[in-house]
C-alpha cells in the first residue's frame, strides 16, 4: 500500500490544491493493483460497431494479461469471450506481428494447439477423443468464458467483471450529455497507434486539460485565448473553453478566431489546424472559413462571424448529404470540448467531428510503457466513408501538434523519477480532470490518493 492515506478526496476537495505522488506513474506494485482492481472491473472501449458489419466478424482487445474476442454473432447481436482455450490455456486468436489487434471473420473458432472448436455462441462443437475424459467434460467446462459486452456512441464496450453494473449506469452523466452529438453516425478519417515510453496516465493527462495549450502549442496564441475549465463528473470529467456571451459554441470545438479581424484569424486558425494537427475540424469547415473575408465586411463582430461561419459550413455539408445534429449553444457550453471517460478513453466531440484518445498499459513489469492511440472521426455522405485501419505510426510521423504533446509525455515520465520531484500539483480549475482521475483510481485500487500539500 502507499504510505499516503488510501482515503480518496471528495469531489468538493478537487476544487482545492492537491498533490499526486509519482508512484502512480512508476510503481510496479501500483501497476499490479491496477490490473487486479481496475482493468478487470471497469467498462473499457474495445472498438467500433462498424468494424463488425457481418455475422462472423471479430476483433480482439488486449489489456495487460487479458485478451478478449468480440464477435458479431447475429445481425443485431454481439458477444465477447475470453481469448483463451479452456483446454490448456492457449490464446485462441493471436495478434499478427506489428498489428494493434486481430481482426477478421470466422464461422467458428478453432484452437491451434489441439483443435478444440467453438461456434459463434461460444459453445464447444468439437473435442478429439472426448471419451478419454470419461464424461467429465461438461458444456460449461468446455465452452468459452463469456465477457460482458454492450454498445454506446458507436463503440463496443467490454467488462471483465461478470458482476459489474450496466454500461448505461457506468457512463452517466457523460452518455446523456453527449447523446445530442449522435457520435454513432461518425466514421474514422484516420486511426493511428504506437507503443510509447510513458505510463498510460501520463499519456491521457497530456490531453485532459487546456492549461498546456499556450505553452506547448504557442502557434495557436495568435488566433485566440485558450483558457479553459475542467469539471468532475462522478467517475468521469469534462473540459471546455471559457467563452463570452454570444459565443457559447466556442466552449466546444468550433472556435472562432480572435484579434482585430476574426474573419481572417478564423481562416488562419482553421488552415493551421488542418495542416498541423489534422484534427478538430473538417475540410468543409476550412473552406467555409476561407470564404469569410469575402462574405462578411471588415469589422464584423466575432459573434456574428461565428454564426455565419457555422451556418455556412452546415449548409455546405447538407448539400452533399451530411446533416449535422442540432445542439443548442447552451448545451455546448455544458458539454464542453472533451470528456475523459474513466479510466482511459477521451472523446473530443463536436457536431460534425471528434478526436478520441486511448492509452493502455503494456505490462505490469513495465509501468513506464503504454499503447497510445488516436482516431479522428467525422460525418460523411452515406456510402462515402473512407476505409481505415489502425496504422502503426512512429512519433516523428504524427501531425506536428501531436508531436509537441509526445515531447511532453516523454519528458514528464523522465521527470517523475527525479529525486527532487515532490508530486504533481494540478491546477484546481483548469486541470481538475487530473485530480479527478486519481481520486477515482484511489477508490478502485486503494492507493495513490491525491492529498493536500504539506504546510
Amino acid at each position: 500500500m502507499n504510505e499516503m492515506t488510501p482515503i480518496a478526496p471528495s469531489p468538493e476537495d478537487l476544487e482545492k490544491c492537491l498533490v499526486i505522488g509519482p508512484e502512480a506513474y512508476v510503481s510496479k506494485d501500483y501497476a499490479l493493483a491496477e490490473r487486479d482492481r481496475l482493468w478487470r472491473k471497469v467498462w473499457l472501449q474495445a472498438g467500433r460497431v462498424e468494424d463488425l458489419p457481418t455475422v462472423g466478424d471479430f476483433i480482439t482487445y488486449a489489456i495487460l494479461d487479458d485478451s478478449v474476442i468480440v464477435m458479431r454473432t447475429s445481425p443485431d447481436g454481439l458477444r465477447a469471450y475470453h481469448n483463451v482455450c479452456p483446454h490448456r490455456g492457449r490464446r485462441l486468436i493471436d495478434t499478427p506481428p506489428g498489428q494493434r489487434n486481430a481482426r477478421g471473420s470466422r464461422r467458428s473458432i478453432i484452437c491451434g494447439y489441439h483443435g478444440w472448436s467453438f461456434d459463434l455462441e461460444g459453445r464447444n462443437i468439437y473435442i478429439e477423443y472426448q471419451d478419454d475424459w470419461q464424461g467429465c467434460l461438461t458444456a460449461e467446462r468446455t465452452g468459452l468464458g463469456a465477457v460482458q459486452v454492450d454498445t454506446w456512441g458507436g463503440w463496443i464496450w467490454i467488462n471483465l467483471d461478470p458482476d459489474a453494473g450496466s454500461l448505461n449506469e457506468y457512463l452517466s452523466p457523460a452518455a446523456s450529455l453527449l447523446e445530442p452529438y449522435q457520435l454513432h453516425n461518425m466514421r474514422p478519417r484516420w486511426r493511428r497507434w504506437l507503443e510509447f515510453g510513458c505510463n498510460w496516465k501520463v499519456a491521457m493527462e497530456a490531453f485532459a486539460e487546456t492549461y498546456h495549450v499556450s505553452t506547448t502549442h504557442p502557434e495557436f496564441n495568435v488566433f485566440a485565448k485558450f483558457r479553459g475549465w475542467a469539471r468532475n463528473q462522478g467517475l468521469h470529467s469534462n473540459i471546455g473553453y471559457e467563452a463570452p456571451k454570444g459565443l457559447e459554441e466556442d466552449a466546444g470545438k468550433l472556435r472562432v478566431g480572435g484579434g482585430d479581424d476574426p474573419r481572417l484569424s478564423t481562416e488562419e486558425m482553421q488552415l493551421f489546424t488542418w495542416e498541423n494537427a489534422n484534427t478538430n475540424t473538417t475540410r468543409t469547415m476550412v473552406e467555409a472559413a476561407k470564404r469569410l473575408k469575402t462574405e462578411l465586411p471588415p469589422g464584423t463582430p466575432a459573434a456574428e462571424v461565428s454564426r455565419h461561419w457555422i451556418k455556412s459550413a452546415r449548409e455546405d455539408d447538407a448539400r452533399r448529404g451530411v446533416i449535422w445534429p442540432d445542439v443548442a449553444p447552451e448545451h455546448t457550453a455544458k458539454a464542453g470540448t472533451a470528456w475523459q471517460i474513466f479510466p482511459n478513453f477521451q472523446i473530443g466531440h463536436a457536431v460534425n467531428n471528434m478526436l478520441c484518445y486511448q492509452a493502455r498499459p503494456v505490462s505490469v513489469d513495465e509501468p513506464e510503457r503504454c499503447i497510445f492511440e488516436a482516431a479522428v472521426y467525422e460525418l460523411y455522405p452515406a456510402g462515402e466513408e473512407p476505409a481505415t485501419e489502425w496504422e502503426y505510426t512512429e512519433p516523428s510521423a504524427w501531425p506536428p501538434v501531436l508531436q509537441q504533446d509526445f515531447a511532453n509525455m516523454a519528458a514528464v515520465q523522465a521527470g517523475m523519477k527525479n529525486i527532487g520531484f515532490r508530486g504533481a500539483q494540478p491546477n484546481p480549475y483548469m486541470e481538475r480532470s487530473i485530480a479527478s482521475l486519481h481520486m477515482n483510481l484511489a477508490r478502485f485500487i486503494g492507493m495513490g490518493a491525491p492529498q493536500p500539500p504539506e504546510q
